[in-house]
């Protein structure tokens, strides 16, 4: 998120419901595939670079030596991630859940809402996305590349 603030993108988290947790930028409709993929990869290795015992761009688990894999590459054609609020076909019915970035901390476990208390969160906090659909933003490889 520090980084992605440095680049001026407004950034938002969510867990997956699964394993994982997505950090997502609402960008325009003008970039191809490839252009968002390559500016992921450059976000993705900075920050790999920047935090080498703290993040991996590797794939091979057995490689990865208990850092933190930053998946670039589900910015593809055909690459599909799960949309907030899914519900996951998982033991317990987790659900995809946007959050504010001051509750990442206190969480234990990406499955930690599920189809059984989603419903009683939803009603105690405003959407943390509320803005997402509304902003979009331009990739700056220039600001990119001053970082290197």
């Amino acid at each position: 998120r520090d980084l992605l603030t440095e680049l001026d993108m407004s950034c938002f988290v969510k867990l997956t419901g699964s394993r994982g947790v997505h950090v997502e930028v609402p960008i325009r409709r003008q970039y191809s595939f490839d252009e968002v993929r390559n500016y992921a990869r450059r976000v993705a290795e900075h920050l790999s670079r920047s935090h080498p015992g703290h993040y991996t761009v590797e794939q091979r688990k057995d490689r990865r030596e208990g850092r933190l894999f930053i998946d670039y590459l589900r910015n593809a054609y055909a690459q599909t991630t799960v949309a907030p609020y899914s519900l996951r076909p998982l033991q317990g019915a987790p659900v995809a859940s946007p959050l504010d970035w001051d509750e990442l901390e206190g969480i234990d476990s990406s499955g930690r809402y599920t189809i059984h208390n989603i419903f009683r969160r939803l009603s105690h906090r405003d959407d943390p996305w509320e803005e997402y659909a509304s902003l979009r933003q331009g990739i700056d490889t220039v600001k990119l590349k001053n970082l290197s």
